[in-house]
């Protein structure tokens, strides 16, 4: 049981929400890269290119390789590729919209999985602040029309991609909760560089597989918008972020953490208004406020009432 509140503890929680910011701006960024590259094939590029920061400083520094993270990473690594393959499978038969409800699904998977694989029980604030979080992603998802009625037509129309969508939640669900497990104790550099080229090269093997079985055949048409975005995606949202996460995330617990990426929609949005002049909904700013009240009213309870405990 992790204890008492500290400085990590928060410098951790303020690390995973620049995260959130920075993955919210992915969305108005590979929006337009994505005219021009297939997307498995936008992932490879975008992670290989993060692995070859990474794996240049491993060389300056002449690390020596240690079997143990690189295990740990390429399990993470095996995690996170399965969550972005399902992902862009998914899309390809359902909605945006409904892709994003799905997938936001992982918060309410992470306290299970956690209790499940790690015997962990989540405090009392980080369900409440979960099931508020999850009631924002409701209203979020459900854009001008009422909640009510988006989730009708969503469980009256729940297709193969829904499923595909729902499996890579699983996925990210399980690399958030395996990353508590397996980054304490691990060399951060080897752990993250082997996350990261362990996805590059699935990536690849999967790019050119469904390029032969004409499932997503491979595109790539170099321009100022594919440069932007590929930079944009692998220095700050790869290279930075997974950083970020496999340096900090230990400091926060696996809930705490689903919570605090929950954010990562309404920085989306913000981005979306600022960028490219997208109205937010008056549900979607609902969605935003339970969010917001879901990560606060888990920090204040577990804070002031179970004695300052973070799992």
């Amino acid at each position: 049981m992790k204890n008492k509140f500290s400085p990590a503890h928060f410098i951790g929680e303020g690390a995973l929400l620049l995260m959130t910011i920075i993955w919210g701006g992915t969305f108005v960024i590979v929006k337009e890269a994505l005219n021009d590259i297939t997307p498995m094939l936008f992932i490879a590029v975008r992670f290989s290119i993060a692995s070859l920061l990474v794996f240049t400083f491993l060389l300056f520094k002449r690390y020596t390789l240690n079997s143990s993270a690189l295990r740990s990473g390429f399990l993470l690594g095996f995690f996170l590729f399965l969550g972005f393959a399902f992902q862009t499978a998914g899309l390809k038969y359902t909605t945006a919209t409904k892709s994003g409800f799905i997938t936001g699904s992982l918060v309410v998977m992470i306290p299970a999985l956690q209790l499940l694989i790690e015997k962990k029980k989540p405090t009392k604030g980080a369900l409440i602040g979960t099931a508020l979080v999850f009631v924002g992603i409701i209203f979020l998802s459900s854009g001008s029309a009422a909640p009510s009625s988006f989730l009708a037509e969503f469980g009256q129309d729940f297709n193969t991609g829904d499923y595909l969508t729902l499996i890579c939640a699983l996925f990210f669900a399980l690399h958030v909760v395996y990353m508590d497990i397996l980054s304490p104790g691990r060399d951060f550099w080897l752990l993250f560089f082997s996350q990261l080229i362990t996805v590059a090269a699935l990536a690849w093997i999967t790019a050119i597989f469904f390029h032969s079985v004409s499932f997503e055949s491979l595109y790539l048409n170099v321009n100022g918008n594919l440069i932007n975005g590929i930079l944009y995606t692998s220095v700050l949202a790869t290279f930075v972020n997974f950083g970020l996460q496999t340096k900090f995330q230990k400091e926060v617990s696996p809930t705490k953490a689903g919570i605090i990426y929950s954010f990562e929609p309404i920085f989306a949005a913000l981005f979306a208004y600022f960028l490219l002049s997208e109205k937010i909904s008056n549900f979607g700013a609902i969605g935003g406020v339970f969010i917001f009240g879901g990560l606060i009213i888990s920090e204040i309870y577990d804070y002031y009432f179970n004695g300052g405990k973070k799992t």
